[in-house]
């Protein structure tokens, strides 16, 4: 059993966890499962503990294997100095990763930019990158986002330059590529899904909220552009009066989507949840055009997406996009953009949603859908037959396909565990 070490800056705990965080906690769950020794290192945010021994979650491969243990330290900026400070300590037998010594293989994610495990492991080090931020570095103010992305494109492509890459998407592969990246060491191991929680039906007539509704399902931050979502309300509240917007999530940039959303004139239900927006049957009580539910459990979540005509998903970029999943599991299908790159291979274009280019193109395309239920009825329940090839396990095991190719000395390149792929590179001596 191999001793395995995954690097994040973000745990699901952590206030601003998400999609790319549950992605790596269940691969370790997967992983920890099928008995091999596993440290999750990330960030400490206020009140979680600095160790603790997490069991295999729902979702995952199962097994009797000995759980994840989960190392944190330091915050925004100083988990990557921290992390490679507990590696080379963990070196000598020392500190929080003392127990695991040398490891076989380590996995640094890059989330915008890497941890440079390089610097201080032997071990092969395989990056994982969920897409390319160069459309969201301009958020994090002048200064930072010059050096991030001086960071992402320049330099840890070249430190890099012989490390096996895994992304979760064929678009994010192809700009890893642009990078300068080697697709011949660019491995694509895609998003799995949790099943639906117990209760909870799946989305059908009967599930369905009275009159039609939109949602979506995001951190409320400003790169997924929850706005042009309000933007698409306010226009087809005219021909859709009863429209209503369901945004589930919560983030740093809620207080300015409500402020937003007032502005527009959509300001009922700013305060809402289940209690002023959805009842237990799946009916609309008359409060505003929005709803902001914020962070609600996995079980509310699903039943507001059950309830849903039409899921947006307005972000600027994405690796996969777990929510057009989520939603497609209730046969729900998403409208988002082409230049959120990894959508193009979550959304079939015209089959499962659709993809368009702006706020305008994706009002247009609400309004059909919404005046179309047999083409949106199709698309949703193409989008759940797309959905159910979906699970952990299989994205657990495609991961551990590739960290065994790397502990060979291999590089391995195309989609795990899914269509034929081009044959691996020779291994490497």
């Amino acid at each position: 059993m191999a001793r395995i070490l995954l690097l994040c800056w973000r745990d699901s705990t952590h206030p601003q966890g998400g999609g790319s965080e549950r992605y790596l906690e269940n691969v370790a769950d997967g992983l920890a499962a099928a008995g091999h020794t596993v440290i999750y290192r990330t960030s400490r945010s206020r009140g979680a503990p600095r160790s603790e021994v997490r069991r295999a979650g729902v979702g995952t491969a199962g097994g009797t294997g000995p759980g994840v243990t989960v190392s944190r330290g330091g915050g925004r900026f100083t988990v990557y100095p921290r992390a490679l400070g507990a590696m080379l300590l963990g070196r000598l037998g020392l500190g929080p990763l003392g127990a695991l010594r040398k490891p076989d293989v380590v996995v640094d994610t890059q989330n915008g930019v890497p941890f440079f495990a390089r610097l201080a492991t032997t071990a092969p080090v395989v990056v994982l990158v969920h897409h390319i931020h160069r459309e969201q570095w301009p958020v994090a103010g002048w200064l930072v986002a010059r050096i991030g992305w001086w960071i992402e494109s320049w330099l840890s492509p070249r430190v890099h330059s012989g490390s096996q890459y895994v992304t979760v998407s064929l678009p994010s592969a192809d700009e890893l590529a642009d990078l300068g990246v080697d697709p011949a060491r660019i491995a694509v191991v895609r998003n799995g899904l949790d099943p639906l929680p117990s209760g909870v039906r799946p989305g059908a007539p009967g599930t369905r909220a009275e009159g039609p509704h939109l949602v979506v399902l995001s951190r409320l931050v400003p790169h997924k552009h929850v706005e042009d979502a309000l933007d698409v309300l306010a226009a087809l509240r005219g021909t859709h009066p009863g429209l209503v917007l369901d945004v589930i999530g919560s983030g740093w940039w809620s207080d300015r989507l409500r402020e937003y959303a007032g502005d527009r004139g959509l300001d009922g239900g700013l305060d809402g949840g289940l209690d002023r927006g959805l009842d237990g049957a799946g009916t609309r009580h008359p409060a505003g055009a929005v709803v902001f539910h914020g962070h609600v459990d996995e079980a509310t979540k699903h039943r507001i997406l059950a309830a849903a005509s039409l899921h947006l998903m307005p972000s600027r970029k994405e690796g996969w996009g777990l929510a057009v999943s989520e939603a497609a599991q209730h046969g729900v299908p998403t409208i988002g953009y082409h230049h959120a790159a990894g959508l193009r291979d979550s959304i079939d274009d015209g089959e499962t949603g659709l993809l368009v280019d702006d706020v305008a193109a994706m009002t247009a395309a609400t309004e059909r859908l919404l005046a179309d239920a047999g083409l949106r009825d199709r698309m949703g329940e193409a989008a759940r037959r797309k959905a159910a090839g979906l699970s952990w396990p299989a994205t657990g095991a495609a991961m551990a396909e590739v960290l065994t190719a790397v502990t060979e000395g291999r590089r391995v390149s195309g989609v795990i565990g899914g269509p034929p792929r081009p044959a691996p590179s020779p291994p490497r001596r």
